[in-house]
């Protein structure tokens, strides 16, 4: 009698399954890891680009976020009712609503280092360092192919005075194994 198990169907094996199960994964483990504070990925990506760019409008957000318009509405709002994020209207632009951390907020953000950092070793923990830098530069490397394919379009938030860089290049992990922090989007 053959006891051979039958080969998986070919969908296991396609990149658009494995991402997006990736993905699951992902934020299954952050969700958990940052149950105890009701925090989210999405609304840890919002925290991070908010308190990195204090005064930056939705749409802008959105772009860096790459989520559309509503989602990041629901998003802020969310925050904001929460009290975590001050949404007022731009003086510059009256359509616009300006984006800034309340203290609670920038509490909130500083809570959630210590599990972000969890979350994110133990989702790259399979990985051989090595396997972490090709993963990410694979990842980069189809952002920076296919990103143009997107529904929404992702303008990566750049720190002050640092200059755009195409493709953008995986950033090596430090020597100490502090791996890189998860951003919250993934």
């Amino acid at each position: 009698m053959d006891t051979m198990t039958p080969a998986p169907l070919p969908l296991y094996q396609r990149p658009g399954f494995l991402l997006r199960r990736a993905h699951q994964i992902s934020v299954g483990i952050f969700e958990e890891q940052c149950r105890p504070l009701g925090l989210t990925p999405p609304q840890y990506g919002a925290l991070v680009l908010i308190d990195a760019s204090p005064g930056s409008d939705q749409s802008s957000l959105a772009r860096a976020m790459g989520f559309d318009k509503v989602t990041t509405l629901r998003l802020v709002r969310g925050l904001e009712e929460r009290e975590y994020v001050h949404r007022a209207l731009s003086t510059r632009d009256r359509r616009q609503h300006e984006l800034t951390l309340t203290d609670k907020g920038r509490a909130l953000l500083a809570a959630s280092v210590p599990l972000v950092d969890q979350a994110y070793h133990r989702l790259v923990s399979p990985l051989e360092d090595g396997e972490l830098q090709e993963l990410l530069r694979l990842l980069a490397k189809l952002e920076s192919g296919l990103g143009a394919n997107a529904r929404v379009k992702l303008e990566p938030l750049r720190k002050p005075g640092a200059r755009a860089v195409q493709p953008p290049a995986p950033v090596a992990a430090p020597a100490d194994d502090a791996r890189l922090p998860a951003t919250g989007t993934d």
